[in-house]
This record gives C-alpha cells, sequence and structure tokens, in this order.
C-alpha cells in the first residue's frame, strides 16, 4: 500500500502540463525556426546543406538555478563530453549535400541509441540562397562507472566491481574493466569497442575474460549498414569461449558440463539503399561453429549422457527487406526520455548448407528467419509483432527447432497511464541436448525462482499498469511504477525430464525510476513480487532489484 500512496501522491502533483515541460530541461526541446519553409518545400527546391552546428551538451544545465549546485557543477567539470568529432562521425548528411529530411530523422535516431546520448534534436534553423544551415544538438549523460553495481531476480543475486567508461575520453568508445559474480561463475573481464574507428564507419570489438569455469576470447571487425541508404557491409569475428553449461530442474541444478565452443564468421552484404520506403539488403558469408562437451571435474556424477560433440561449417545467403516507418514518443518504455518507435516491417532469412568439405561433422540445411510489424491503432493504442525461428534439417529430420513470437500491446488510457501487455511464446522440436527452454524470474515470472520450469515450449503473459509520474527526485531520474501480474508455464518433455509444475501466477507492484544523467542503464527496478502458486523451493515473497533497457 505504501508504493500505491506514493504513486498516487505523485500522480496528483502538478500535473501533466508541468510535467512535460519541466521534461524539456532533461530532453531537448530545441525549436525549429517558424519563417522556415516546410522539408517539402527544401527538398522541392533542390536546396542544399549549408554550415552544420554540433553543439554537445554537459550533463547539467547551469543556465537551469535547479542545476546550477555545486555537486551538479562538480560532476559537469569531471566529466569529458562528448567531442563534436565523435557526433559528426555519425551524421548521415554532410555540408554541400541535397537537403533530405528522412537523413535528418535517422541521424537523430541513430544518435539516441548511443549509450552516452541521453537525448538527440537534428533540426534546420537557416534557409538562404538555397542553402539549408543544420544545428545538431547532443546531451550527455554520465559514463564512467568506477564502482560497485548489484541485482536480485529469482532468488539469485549479482554483482560486479567494475571500472568502465562507455564515452572514453569523450571519443564514444567503451573501455572496461569488471570482476562479475552470478549463478553461473565469477568472472574477470577486458572489453574494448569503438563503433568508429578513426572516424569512420568501421568498428572493432574485444573481449578478454576469465571465468571460474573457463574462459572466452572474442574479437570483430565490421562495417555495418548503418543506415537504410548504405550500399554494402562487412563483417568479420572470431571467438573461443570455454564454459561450465548447468541444466535446470524447479530451479536448481539437475547436470553440469563443459562446452568448449570456437565460432568464426565472414560475411558481407550488399543493397541499393532506401527505394520507394524500403531497403533491400542481400547477405552472403561463411560460418564455423565448433562445440566440444566433456564431463565437468569433480562435480556431481552426471544424470545424463553428454551432448554429442557437434561442429557445423557453412556458407550462407540471406536477405533483410526493412520499411522505413518510425514514430516518436515518450513514457512508454522509458521515462522522460525520447523514444523512436518503429512501425513498418521487416522481413529477414538466411540459408546455409553444412558439409564435411567445409570442416563439418555431419551435412545440414541451415535455415532462420524473422519478421517484425507495428500497428498504431490510433495516437492511444498500438501492438507491436515480432517472430523468429532457426533450425538445421540433417538427414532429412529436422534438429533443434526454436520458434519464438511476442505481442506487445499499449493503451495510454490516461496521459500518464499506460496499460500493458505482452505475450510471448517458444515452440520447440528436436532439441539439443545442451539446450533448454526455461521461465522462471530471470526472465519473466517475477514471483518464482529463476530457471524454475523447464520443457520443450513454454508461454508467458504478463499484465501492466504503468504510471508515468513527474516525481524527480534530486533531478536525477524520473519515477515510475506498476502493478503488474504475470502468467506462464512450460509443456513437455526436456532434456532433464519434466519439470513442468502447471500454470504458474504472480503478482505485485514495483518501482521504476528513469535514469536521466547515467549511461549505466536505462531504468531501476525495483519489484515485489508474490507467487500465488507456492511449490517446491518457492517463497512467498521475491524482491527483484535490476537495472533494464526498458521499463
Amino acid at each position: 500500500m505504501l508504493v500505491l500512496t506514493a504513486l498516487a501522491a505523485g500522480l496528483s502533483g502538478r500535473g501533466v502540463a508541468a510535467k512535460f515541460t519541466d521534461l524539456q530541461h532533461t530532453r531537448i526541446a530545441e525549436p525549429r525556426p517558424a519563417n522556415l519553409p516546410s522539408d517539402a518545400a527544401l527538398e522541392a527546391s533542390g536546396a542544399t546543406i549549408g554550415a552544420i552546428v554540433i553543439d554537445p551538451r554537459n550533463i547539467f544545465d547551469e543556465s537551469d538555478p535547479r542545476e546550477d549546485v555545486g555537486l551538479f557543477r562538480l560532476a559537469n567539470r569531471l566529466h569529458i563530453r562528448t567531442r563534436r568529432s565523435t557526433i559528426e562521425a555519425r551524421l548521415l548528411f554532410a555540408t554541400g549535400e541535397k537537403y533530405s529530411a528522412r537523413k535528418l530523422a535517422e541521424t537523430e535516431r541513430d544518435l539516441r541509441q548511443l549509450p552516452y546520448v541521453y537525448d538527440a534534436r537534428v533540426v534546420p534553423v537557416k534557409y538562404k540562397d538555397g542553402q539549408v544551415d543544420i544545428l545538431v544538438v547532443t546531451k550527455d549523460v554520465w559514463t564512467l562507472n568506477p564502482g560497485v553495481s548489484f541485482s536480485r531476480a529469482g532468488g539469485a543475486n549479482k554483482s560486479s566491481f567494475e571500472l568502465q567508461d562507455s564515452n572514453f575520453l569523450g571519443l564514444g568508445k567503451n573501455l572496461q574493466f569488471a570482476h562479475g559474480r552470478n549463478v553461473d561463475r565469477s568472472s574477470n573481464t577486458f572489453q574494448w569497442d569503438d563503433p568508429n574507428v578513426f572516424g569512420s564507419r568501421w568498428s572493432d570489438a574485444l573481449v578478454l575474460a576469465e571465468s571460474s569455469d573457463g574462459r572466452q576470447r572474442g574479437f570483430q571487425v565490421t562495417r555495418p549498414f548503418y543506415a537504410l541508404d548504405t550500399r554494402w557491409s562487412v563483417n568479420a569475428s572470431a571467438q573461443r569461449y570455454d564454459r561450465t553449461v548447468s541444466l535446470y530442474s524447479l530451479g536448481s541444478i539437475a547436470d553440469q558440463f563443459t562446452d568448449d565452443e570456437r565460432a568464426f564468421e565472414l560475411s558481407g552484404g550488399i543493397s541499393k539503399g532506401l527505394h520507394n520506403g524500403w531497403t533491400r539488403r542481400w547477405l552472403a558469408g561463411m560460418r564455423y561453429d565448433r562445440n566440444l562437451f566433456r564431463a565437468v571435474a569433480d562435480a556431481l556424477p552426471a544424470t545424463l549422457p553428454l551432448p554429442a560433440d557437434r561442429t557445423l561449417a557453412y556458407p550462407f545467403v540471406g536477405f533483410d527487406f526493412l520499411q522505413d516507418d518510425y514514430r516518436k514518443t515518450a513514457d512508454l518504455n522509458q521515462i522522460g526520455r525520447t523514444e523512436d518507435l518503429y512501425f513498418g516491417t521487416e522481413v529477414s532469412g538466411e540459408l546455409g548448407f553444412s558439409d564435411a568439405s567445409f570442416g563439418a561433422r555431419e551435412k545440414a540445411i541451415m535455415l532462420a528467419a524473422k519478421a517484425r510489424k507495428g500497428f498504431r491503432f490510433n495516437r492511444r493504442q498500438q501492438i507491436f509483432l515480432t517472430t523468429d525461428f532457426s533450425t538445421r534439417i540433417e538427414r532429412g529430420r529436422v534438429r533443434n527447432l526454436i520458434e519464438n513470437g511476442a505481442a506487445n500491446y499499449y493503451w495510454r488510457w490516461q496521459p500518464n497511464w499506460v496499460f500493458y501487455t505482452g505475450f510471448s511464446g517458444t515452440t520447440t522440436r528436436a532439441l539439443d541436448a545442451d539446450t533448454q527452454v526455461l521461465l522462471g524470474g530471470d526472465n519473466g515470472l517475477r514471483g518464482y525462482p529463476l530457471r524454475y520450469e523447464a520443457g520443450t515450449a513454454r508461454a508467458l503473459l504478463t499484465v501492466e499498469q504503468r504510471f508515468y509520474t513527474d516525481w524527480y527526485p534530486f533531478r536525477l531520474a524520473r519515477a515510475g511504477g506498476a502493478i503488474f501480474a504475470d502468467v506462464g508455464r512450460t509443456w513437455g518433455h526436456g532434456v532433464v525430464g519434466n519439470s513442468d509444475v502447471g500454470l504458474l501466477k504472480d503478482v505485485g507492484v514495483g518501482l521504476r525510476f528513469g535514469n536521466t544523467r547515467s549511461g549505466l542503464g536505462n531504468v531501476l527496478h525495483i519489484d515485489f513480487a508474490f507467487p500465488l502458486n507456492v511449490g517446491a523451493g518457492v517463497s512467498k515473497f521475491q524482491l527483484l532489484v535490476q537495472t533494464m533497457q526498458s521499463f
């Protein structure tokens, strides 16, 4: 009741208008001059882009008396602001090019996806003599994480001690040294990610990890399809990952073995760019994926035979058809952030052929596909559908077929209240012995232990009433909350037997804090969940504390 009282107090505050006025101090509200011709008129006249002014703003706005305080000024001084060259490397337009409102909008979306940018605005500000001057404004967040993090879900804790900066020296690079511990392992990790090598569209990534159960080495160099109009891409990656795999039954480990995995990929793609609202990309490449399974030394006696070693090596071809249809909103999956919702259609697929001539153990046809679509019924209601599947066909039989589907529905029936319903399901056939379909506190069934139910299929229904308030504690995080219910179960005889105990249900309440000043996670969740089916190993109450990318 205390949570509901706090929410009610927040919702009865200064009102919707005051809330959105206040949001201008964290989101960027850079207006387009009223005397500027429309985008259609500028494009029809053949206008070109003139001067480009880049304005990367600091974390706190010291011109606002509420943020002109000693602690916030110190944070601004300690923070290395994003360099103009870092933002310039992400722009999809340049001086002298034809003016395109679509490219400005796409650049704005791309900038908002960066972990060191809270919000971005790309707007024409002046038109003279056939040239349009462009203003690019971004707002930084704190990206240096020199401390301790903790989360709890499904009755299990996760902690880490790390030094990380996702905007190293203001250059947009990610550098991380970390020691972490979770239910599976403890690890020491070094990670480096550079999304714009020497200011180019090439990116590289490196991960080195020493864990209690093995080690990981990974490297990638890629030039991605960074925009709808990008004409080609290249990707080269390699990974060596040695780890212990645990199979679960009713939240407890039922069996363990080691998996020594080596994977390589060399691939690329071509496209004619965006035409009539669609981008069509054609892909091809070569993959190698080897898994060697061994018994765990000093472990409990194995209850199941080891999975058969597996080596897949295959050339593949694929496609990705993407429709250009995005719209901006706020207070849906985030709190106080501009959100870019995808309402278009995307369909992609792959076909590969694994054979001994490429180094594989057996012949196999490799298949994968995915699709997504958004629907907007009116200004208040939207639904988003996604589906994907993957499988291989060996000796005429389907192996390791996994098909997922999800539907997410939003109804803003009050300005600050959103009713959300999410349904997801998984069905499988002939699963590999190292693969499980799990359901528990770590993937949506919040009132139960992690990895509680296991089987060959699952379904989960979540219903939430979400609240977005104008409560802004210490001007650091925007607050919201939720009342929720989860219903789910698994079916089928999984690799460790049938741990399906039937339909599971929970209810609960939660607080949400949308991070407006830090790039270390978008939304902090504090959930109090109560299972309605209390069985073996299930507590009557679950506390979940975790940082997630959405509400």
